[in-house]
């Protein structure tokens, strides 16, 4: 009966996956590479603590007070300051609007473009949390295959050649859940591509691309080069997910209007105290000295990972090599089902992400995301050697040994 006085959009969201394996794996004595999860040694609690206490003797009644729905400016110039420095953009702080998170962010996007049934691109595999979030509005998705050079250009031609779509929403940094990142040879070819869609929005999400420990940074596919652009990031992955503050960023102000009244409508405004205290924080810290920690941490555990994965994994497990963010992206012998090895791996105390809430329409899949940020190395390397001989035991593995270590193209081997 229940169901009888749910809406529509509401029964076709799917549940988040992740949320439920975190549940699973909440026993202490399991080894999660399941969430997304940065390192808690990372946040800057001393610092954020002794801005928690400025912002009260400085701003006072403000801190608690409602605000405007764009954000305290004085934050969204910071944002608008720090990405012209790093890539060579032209933003004000009238470009940016501060998000819930960048989750609410995708849910804003899909609020103030979608109806049902209007095409949204997707790389194959993509992120859960944006096929979570724009599930609600109805849309027709179309996948795009990912290459180890970023989304295939060819593909997204023939993909925007055959359908009519509103948005394509991509993670060129780093990706999630793959750890690929586009080229820059990838990201001009997908733009040119995209010059002849003018109406097509483009959705970048970024909430990673700080955490590259490996390389030059990239410039963005259409941050600066596309009239119907879009830029999101996070605060979550490099001072506090806790917080829940992120960014959405766009020169198209009259696209910026509308979904500022949909952010209007769901709440009001983000949490002020938690604007000002990031505000804070980045006006009285070393933030560049932060990140680099960080980077430097984040490396050490993916090489973790990959040296156990070369040592433990059988020699037909192939995997990617990201150069930043936060997963490693393993496919598996042809046939094999990762839903299906899940609670197996459970009953050795290891977790991780199976593929399939990563794609459209498809399951058991023979591919899993794994986290390497969330544990040490000691952890790391236990958790990987049971993987291992869980793999090892599977029919169809062909013997242990190290892999070539080559990106792969994630899902080829299906």
């Amino acid at each position: 009966m229940t169901q009888d006085l749910l809406s529509e959009r509401i029964l076709s969201t799917p549940p988040s996956f992740i949320r439920s394996i975190l549940k699973t794996a909440s026993d202490p004595e399991i080894i999660s590479f399941a969430g997304g999860l940065p390192n808690p040694i990372s946040f800057p609690q001393k610092e954020l603590a002794q801005s928690a206490q400025r912002i009260v003797e400085r701003y006072g009644s403000k801190v608690f007070q409602y605000s405007i729905t764009a954000g305290l400016e004085e934050l969204r110039d910071e944002i608008a300051r720090r990405y012209n420095a790093l890539y060579g953009l032209d933003l004000r702080a009238e470009h940016v609007l501060i998000t819930t998170g960048s989750q609410q962010a995708l849910d804003l996007i899909g609020k103030a473009l979608l109806n049902a049934g209007d095409g949204v691109i997707l790389e194959k595999p993509s992120y859960l949390g944006a096929i979570q979030a724009f599930s609600q509005y109805g849309p027709q998705f179309y996948s795009v295959e990912l290459t180890d050079e970023g989304m295939d250009p060819e593909g997204l031609r023939q993909t925007l050649a055959r359908h009519t779509a509103k948005v394509m929403y991509a993670i060129p940094n780093f990706q999630n859940p793959t750890g690929l990142t586009y080229t820059a040879d990838n990201r001009a070819r997908i733009r040119d591509v995209l010059r002849q869609y003018p109406d097509l929005v483009l959705v970048e999400d970024d909430p990673y691309g700080e955490l590259r420990f490996d390389g030059a940074p990239l410039p963005y596919i259409g941050a600066g080069e596309l009239g119907n652009s879009i830029l999101l990031g996070s605060f979550s992955k490099t001072i506090t997910p806790g917080m829940r503050l992120g960014y959405l960023i766009t020169q198209n102000t009259e696209l910026l209007r509308y979904i500022s009244i949909a952010k209007e409508a769901t709440d009001l405004h983000t949490n002020v105290y938690a604007q000002y205290l990031i505000l804070d924080y980045l006006q009285n810290n070393d933030y560049q000295a932060h990140m680099d920690r960080i980077k430097a941490l984040y490396r050490d555990q993916a090489q973790t990972m990959l040296q156990a994965m070369a040592e433990y994994f059988p020699a037909d497990v192939r995997y990617t090599r990201p150069h930043g963010g936060m997963f490693i992206w393993a496919t598996l012998p042809h046939g094999v089902s990762a839903m299906q090895l899940f609670p197996r791996a459970l009953q050795k105390k290891v977790a991780f992400v199976p593929g399939d809430p990563f794609y459209i329409g498809q399951k058991d899949v023979n591919t899993m995301r794994l986290n390497y940020t969330n544990a040490d190395s000691e952890t790391i390397r236990e958790g990987i050697r049971r993987l291992g001989d869980l793999l090892r035991g599977l029919s169809g593995a062909r013997g242990s040994g190290a892999t070539s270590g080559a990106v792969d193209k994630p899902d080829r081997a299906r």
